[in-house]
């Protein structure tokens, strides 16, 4: 049976924050539909001290921004757009359209057809997460969108070079400096000087993934990216101090991020706790790290690798570390995750910045009914039908007549009726059945 040495402060009170959040992320997107550019460019100041016209950034701007970075930075960054971009075409090839013959005559098939635009939100207001462009949009383009547009807040009053960077790399069509929920109604709603998008991509903090939640339906989305969740699964085979800076890694995403430890040794549970306090007196973002682990952070400790299967699908954590003698075991079995990093010699910060697999995954215990971002989620898979021959187009016509008057559907039955008549040579009577 589960046993919970910590549990977070504030684990329990997601529902009030959440009524919190979603009321006021609707007052902000109604001001934004009533007053366009007006509300959006207030928001803009109020919330990130940002005043401009048009948030759209300029070429001029743009080969500034990569001019502030090193022949290295901008190496770095190509290098993990390479991989990504590497991994995103391999999934892209498996991926195939098809057609088939299911009767004589009677040809279906689907293609996999691209959207026509995306708005991919990059965070960046605490640190500039140069990351999340990559994931966005290179999948976006390795997938076939036309049109890109990317929007990431200031980052000291300023666009963030990095960020600027690694969106004009990676192919954005469209670079704006905007942030928060502002920057998601104006791709989704569109303003004087942006037209909208179809679809909304990239993680983000609370704010961000309820305003994407209320625009969907209007807007496709690819998931709800909330806060950072970590969950380290570890037994015996390692040590605490591993285990400690693996959870505090994530934790320092912001004060929301809960990270988990669930383990079935009570030994290893206790020595992560004490590393993880020696390691926040020494860590730099300890201020926002402390505030997490206080508030969100858990550990648990288990009787068995069977039970820590059961807790992390009752958890369905975003990024799930494996630890433990046989990581395998957890691949196999468990079904209710964002990503897996499987083994001690891998990690979340890899799959965060670099290896290739994308970072944008499901929150708030959505990995129980979707995966991550990835290639497939910028295609629709539409179907067509044809039929090549009379007899064909007469006999499935025959059965769809007997089934709409099953329903009832005299309309529907005639769509079938009249081609029984023209090319079965029958005499069915209207609004009759093909007997």
């Amino acid at each position: 049976m589960a046993v919970w040495l910590k549990k977070g402060a504030l684990a329990g009170d997601a529902a009030n924050q959440d009524r919190k959040i979603r009321d006021t992320v609707e007052a902000i997107l109604d001001d934004v539909r009533a007053r366009g550019n007006t509300a959006i460019r207030e928001l803009s100041v109020r919330f990130d001290g940002w005043d401009r016209s048009d948030y759209r950034l300029t070429d001029t701007e743009i080969k500034a921004c990569l001019s502030e970075l090193t022949g290295r930075d901008l190496d770095d960054i190509r290098f993990a757009q390479g991989q990504i971009r590497n991994f995103a075409q391999h999934q892209r090839a498996a991926i195939t359209d098809i057609e088939v013959e299911t009767l004589p005559g009677v040809i279906l098939g689907h293609k996999n057809v691209p959207v026509n635009s995306v708005g991919c939100y990059v965070p960046g207001g605490k640190y500039p997460l140069l990351a999340s462009a990559h994931m966005s949009v290179i999948t976006a383009k390795v997938a076939g969108v036309p049109r890109v547009v990317t929007s990431a807040p200031p980052y000291k009053g300023k666009p963030a070079p990095a960020i600027v960077a690694a969106q004009h790399l990676a192919g954005a069509d469209e670079i704006y400096c905007l942030g928060g929920v502002q920057a998601i109604a104006a791709m989704a709603l569109g303003t004087d000087t942006l037209d909208s998008v179809d679809m909304l991509v990239g993680p983000g903090n609370a704010f961000v993934a309820e305003a994407k939640r209320q625009l969907f339906g209007r807007v496709g989305i690819d998931l709800f990216a909330g806060p950072t969740e970590t969950l380290v699964i570890a037994d015996e085979t390692v040590d605490g101090e591993l285990c400690a800076t693996d959870l505090l890694g994530q934790a320092e995403h912001g004060p929301d991020s809960p990270a988990i430890l669930l383990t079935t040794s009570e030994e290893l549970a206790r020595d992560t706790m004490n590393e993880v306090e020696r390691l926040l007196t020494a860590l730099p973002t300890a201020e926002i790290t402390r505030k997490a682990w206080d508030n969100f952070g858990e550990v648990i400790v288990c009787d068995s690798d069977d039970e820590m299967v059961a807790e992390a699908d009752r958890i369905a954590s975003e990024h799930v570390q494996v630890m433990t003698r046989d990581p395998n075991f957890f691949l196999e079995r468990m079904t209710n995750y964002g990503a897996l990093f499987l083994g001690p010699r891998t990690n979340v910060a890899y799959g965060d910045k670099v290896i290739g697999t994308n970072h944008t995954l499901p929150t708030k215990k959505a990995a129980r009914y979707t995966g991550g971002l990835w290639v497939g989620k910028f295609l629709k898979t539409c179907t067509y039908q044809r039929i090549d021959s009379d007899a064909a187009s007469a006999m499935i016509g025959e059965y769809c007549s007997r089934l709409c008057a099953l329903e009832g559907f005299s309309g529907h039955g005639e769509q079938a009726n009249i081609r029984v008549r023209r090319y079965g040579g029958r005499n069915v009577p209207y609004a009759g059945v093909a007997e």
